[in-house]
């Protein structure tokens, strides 16, 4: 989602105390509201529009992302200073080879005082978990995230815990380092509605960063930096709901299925998108048009998402992988070829 970010709303921003309660704020006040975080994300960090906007949809489609880029384009910098903005809890995990399934979920534990044993939660129970360089991890603890992606809770001995709301996992991942890195399995890079690549900045913006930090800037203090607080839990939560209420027409659910259909027909997949992937699309569909202020999908909103909510959802043949044939190469040739409904 790096092609364009949701268009700025250039009436008044918004007080930075967070609002007392969700039913003080229209619909229209949540938009500008959103907008204002994205330009508070943007004082800590510099060229990475596209990005913040992903994350931005993928909270209030209620998914999770996967940001891939190689060291020091500042993914976890991204993710701190968004769930700053949004006074969301946030817990940092470093996906390590010897991390435990029981390190992220929690485990129990026996209190001798008590004669009993106690659950410890992990630090999967916050808002927004940042899972850095989750490839680094062997599958079996990369799994131990999929009831929590997938159900919001996690089970111990037993016993299903519910998750706070909202809740986001942000995985990070390096796609040039691959010495000691597992691969994702294909069901878990499924739970992730969107995979946001990180480029490199432009010269100009990577002129600011060394300004800025010529100037005093610690990416260790947001409060510094002056990301303030815009929103909070409460209005998260009734952005999402405005969200699941947008509308769509029959022929534009078509003009979905045609593009995952198309996928599953190219010669260089071997396996498409699933039906899992087009839900996807349009969840991330519906977060995109409210957030550029309809209250329906339109085919453009559609085009917008399909890059990274299906890149990562393609398997390809082994042969195209060798010719150099990659999934945005395919995704831009099935958004050429599949008619768009007027």
């Amino acid at each position: 989602m790096t092609d364009a970010p949701p268009p700025h709303d250039a009436a008044q921003p918004l007080s930075a105390d967070p609002p007392a309660s969700d039913a003080e704020l229209s619909s229209a006040d949540l938009q500008q509201a959103f907008s204002r975080v994205r330009d508070e994300v943007g004082k800590a960090v510099v060229g990475q529009d596209g990005a913040v906007s992903g994350l931005i949809v993928t909270l209030l489609a209620g998914g999770h992302a996967l940001l891939e880029g190689v060291p020091g384009v500042a993914k976890t910098l991204l993710v701190r200073a968004l769930s700053h903005s949004l006074s969301l809890d946030t817990t940092r995990v470093q996906f390590t080879p010897d991390l435990m399934p029981g390190d992220i979920t929690g485990s129990l534990v026996y209190d001798s005082k008590a004669g009993e044993f106690e659950f410890r939660s992990g630090p999967v129970f916050t808002n927004i978990l940042l899972a850095d360089e989750i490839n680094r991890t062997p599958p079996k603890t990369q799994s131990a995230l999929l009831e929590a992606m997938e159900e919001r809770q996690v089970s111990v001995d037993g016993v299903s815990r519910q998750l706070p709301v909202p809740f986001l996992v942000a995985a990070t991942m390096n796609p040039v380092e691959y010495e000691g890195t597992y691969t994702l399995p294909e069901a878990q890079l499924d739970r992730f509605l969107m995979k946001l690549t990180l480029d490199l900045p432009a010269r100009d913006d990577e002129v600011e960063v060394l300004t800025r930090h010529a100037a005093g800037f610690s990416p260790r203090d947001l409060t510094a930096a002056g990301v303030a607080p815009v929103l909070g839990s409460a209005e998260i939560l009734a952005a999402q709901r405005s969200v699941r209420e947008v509308g769509v027409r029959p022929d534009v659910l078509g003009y979905m299925v045609d593009l995952a259909r198309a996928t599953r027909e190219s010669p260089s997949v071997k396996i498409g998108v699933s039906p899992r992937g087009s839900t996807a699309l349009l969840a991330a569909s519906k977060a995109w048009a409210w957030l550029t202020g309809l209250d329906h999908i339109t085919p453009d909103h559609v085009q917008a998402m399909a890059l990274p909510v299906l890149r990562h959802r393609l398997q390809l043949r082994p042969e195209a992988e060798l010719e150099g044939v990659d999934a945005d190469g395919i995704l831009r040739s099935v958004l050429q070829t599949v008619r768009v409904p007027l």
